[in-house]
């Protein structure tokens, strides 16, 4: 486990410390830096809780397996550092994402965080702190785990 605490100065300050948890996983399948991850519950041993994998859609309701965003990119087999809480500067997310926005599991696309609505069941773990750019946006990770 580890704690990210980067703190800058500004202006003859310092600025509050972005502060984040980052735990390592093992991969269980292809992981892009950014994606939503999920533990894979395919796995019927232990390892299941060591193990993550890019979150599935969940048509309609989101799915509320998800744990946080990938802080790198992983194969099957190699470690992936995941940001369980806090700040994270590269989240996958939704196209129409603004600063405030509440984020579930993946509607519409494996790896990406949703706008929250009330169809969705899916629990929000994170909230957006900027617009997306591209379907890329800083946000914060609650912490769930």
């Amino acid at each position: 486990m580890s704690y990210n605490l980067p703190i800058t100065v500004a202006n003859g300050g310092i600025s509050p410390a972005l502060v984040n948890q980052t735990l390592t996983f093992i991969a269980g399948g292809t992981i892009v830096a950014g994606d939503v991850v999920a533990f894979d519950t395919s796995l019927t041993t232990a390892d299941a809780a060591a193990t993550v994998i890019q979150c599935a859609l969940t048509a309609t309701i989101g799915n509320a397996r998800a744990i946080g965003f990938a802080a790198a990119a992983a194969v099957s087999g190699e470690t992936v550092p995941v940001v369980v809480a806090g700040y994270f500067k590269s989240a996958n997310v939704d196209g129409a994402t603004v600063a405030g926005s509440p984020l579930c599991g993946p509607v519409t696309a494996n790896g990406r965080a949703e706008i929250a609505s009330a169809a969705m069941t899916a629990p929000v773990f994170a909230v957006a702190l900027a617009a997306d750019v591209t379907n890329v946006a800083p946000v914060f990770v609650f912490r769930r785990i």
